[in-house]
């Protein structure tokens, strides 16, 4: 079979950590290119993987010797960058969020309609050993009726990049939703079968990093403080999410004053529930003839990011979408938009 023929936009640290890695395990792949807005980091990561590079995607818009890229950017330039391959005739996986709005979303998802070609998101724990079990498990139906999922994202003190990309709002399009919740939020609708979001309300807060020279910090990951940039994102949020299936209950927090990570996916069904540590394994509670029953299952782990980039592979092959197709993906990027509008509004809102 031949080689899919990849190209890098944006050599930031999930390119290196994640898309690259993965790509260069596949045994169905070429690494043609590599693209940065920044020279040294573009020129960096071509010598790495031995390949061309360049400081301008739109170079590679026509180039033959590209069927497909990997775009990780920051989200503000997802949508324009995604069209413009999906037009040129490339398939395109995109890293989450989709978009940095969900009107920018609708775009992409229009856009890969018109053209036929393969747009997959970077909800990566649709990839996840543990959470395909999950999924599994509740499609069997032995945790019967799913009527309620609560889903927590909350640490202490971990702010990105005080005053960077992830904490501006034109760049990133919100905080701790955006960055972290959409991968909680997405994983919970793949295991219930993606259902239509009802009614949203939620608020969003913007309180501990406001003051960003006294912001004490437990971790910033994603590079050290900016004072002279902006703040002005959610830091932590809380949601009430009415779908067609279960209702979800939403507390995340790159920063809380509670000394303690809580990253964990209670699901809850009449039969049975399970809960998930976010990253890890799964516990299943349930009950039979009158006893109570706690699963703690072992089983091999594979990398979710290598079997994403397997997916997309696949896809482009045969031709069909995988499960984390715009058409999925943007279900979440909805209920997000939605749940930034209620908390502007201060009320609940129909969808």
């Amino acid at each position: 079979m031949k080689k899919v023929k990849i190209a890098i936009i944006g050599c930031g640290a999930i390119a290196n950590s994640a898309h690259i890695p993965a790509y260069k395990k596949h045994d169905g792949v070429e690494l043609a290119w590599l693209c940065d807005i920044l020279p040294e980091r573009a020129k960096k990561a071509a010598e790495e993987c031995g390949r061309q590079y360049t400081t301008d995607y739109k170079e590679l818009l026509n180039r033959d010797d590209i069927d497909a890229v990997s775009i990780c950017t920051p989200n503000n330039v997802h949508a324009p960058i995604a069209i413009d391959f999906l037009r040129a005739g490339k398939d395109v996986l995109c890293e989450k969020p989709a978009a940095r709005t969900y009107a920018e979303a609708l775009e992409m998802q229009k856009a890969q309609k018109e053209t036929g070609r393969i747009l997959s998101i970077g909800v990566c724990n649709r990839f996840n050993t543990s959470v395909m079990k999950i999924k599994d498990r509740i499609d069997a139906g032995e945790l019967g009726d799913i009527f309620h999922v609560y889903i927590s994202f909350r640490s202490h003190r971990s702010i990105p990049g005080l005053g960077g990309a992830f904490t501006t709002n034109a760049i990133a399009g919100g905080g701790s939703l955006i960055d972290w919740g959409v991968h909680f939020i997405d994983l919970v609708m793949y295991c219930c079968g993606d259902p239509a979001p009802l009614t949203v309300s939620g608020e969003a807060f913007c309180r501990l990093g406001r003051d960003m020279k006294n912001y004490a910090y437990k971790d910033m990951w994603a590079g050290p403080p900016d004072y002279d940039g902006v703040y002005d994102v959610d830091d932590s949020v809380t949601a009430l999410v009415r779908t067609a299936g279960p209702v979800m209950t939403v507390h995340g927090a790159w920063a809380q004053n509670i000394g303690e990570d809580a990253m964990y996916i209670d699901f809850m069904g009449d039969k049975g529930g399970i809960r998930l540590q976010y990253g890890g394994g799964f516990t299943q509670y349930t009950s039979r003839g009158g006893e109570l029953l706690t699963i703690k299952p072992e089983y091999p782990v594979t990398n979710h990011y290598e079997n994403e980039i397997a997916s997309f592979i696949a896809s482009i092959h045969d031709r069909q979408p995988t499960t984390a197709s715009i058409d999925n993906a943007i279900i979440t990027s909805r209920i997000m938009e939605a749940i930034y509008d209620s908390s502007a509004a201060h009320r609940e809102i129909v969808l």
